[in-house]
């Protein structure tokens, strides 16, 4: 096959304690899938979740005890770190039932979804779609995934975000509105799950603005940390 120009090398995340790379199809993200964040945007209640997506190559790989380096994006004055769990899916499908869904999760990695929060907040007034505020290069750290089965107690696992070594985010898996079945669920009602998916499962409060020369460290219990700094 001879293409116009040399396609994009595929987008990869390499995998704890193993010499293999995961393979990124998609990511998907949750929207307010905690209820003290979802208060903080001025929501309330468990609404039906819904999802948005970043690009692939918003990836910002972050290796272990490293730390990433991630440029304060264009347009913006308000830029928000907001810190998640994210799932990787080994094996698709559709209308999956919550009680099948660990059988399609390949493991797990600590992820931020980072976002313009200015950029967002006019798009809603406008009621336009605010990829603008969430999709945008270099949107999406992550640090290396871990198999499912080397960390069985995720779903009680403590998420945390420090900036410049003060504590900005703090709570449990466990606080998920949709917990991670019911969000394999309720996504793969709505899209085929592909081998490669990522889920961005949603950020506990505390989400706030960050600036050139913070430094970002955030983790999961089990999982390995990510430090990034916005340069």
């Amino acid at each position: 096959m001879q293409f116009l120009f040399p396609p994009a090398a595929p987008v990869s995340v390499p995998v704890v304690g193993q010499d293999i790379r995961f393979p990124v199809h998609r990511i998907y993200c949750v929207g307010r899938n905690y209820e003290e964040h979802a208060k903080e945007m001025g929501f309330t209640g468990r609404e039906p979740p819904f999802f948005f997506l970043k690009p692939a190559d918003a990836l910002v790989l972050v290796a272990p005890g490293e730390t990433a380096t991630m440029p304060y994006p264009s347009l913006t004055k308000n830029l928000h770190h907001e810190i998640e769990l994210v799932v990787a899916i080994g094996t698709g499908g559709k209308n999956i039932a919550a009680a099948d869904a660990h059988k399609h999760i390949y493991g797990y990695a600590v992820g931020l979804d980072m976002t313009r929060r200015d950029l967002q907040g006019d798009m809603k007034k406008q009621g336009r779609p605010w990829c603008i505020g969430k999709a945008f290069d270099h949107s999406a750290p992550i640090g290396p995934i871990t198999p499912a089965a080397d960390v069985p107690a995720i779903n009680d696992a403590m998420i945390h975000l420090d900036v410049n070594g003060q504590q900005r985010q703090h709570s449990t898996i466990g606080k998920l509105i949709w917990n991670i079945a019911e969000t394999i669920e309720h996504l793969s009602a709505a899209w085929e799950l592909q081998s490669g998916d990522l889920i961005y499962t949603g950020t506990p409060e505390g989400v706030a603005a960050v600036v050139t020369g913070d430094t970002l460290t955030g983790s999961v219990e089990g999982l390995q940390g990510i430090s990034v700094k916005i340069v």
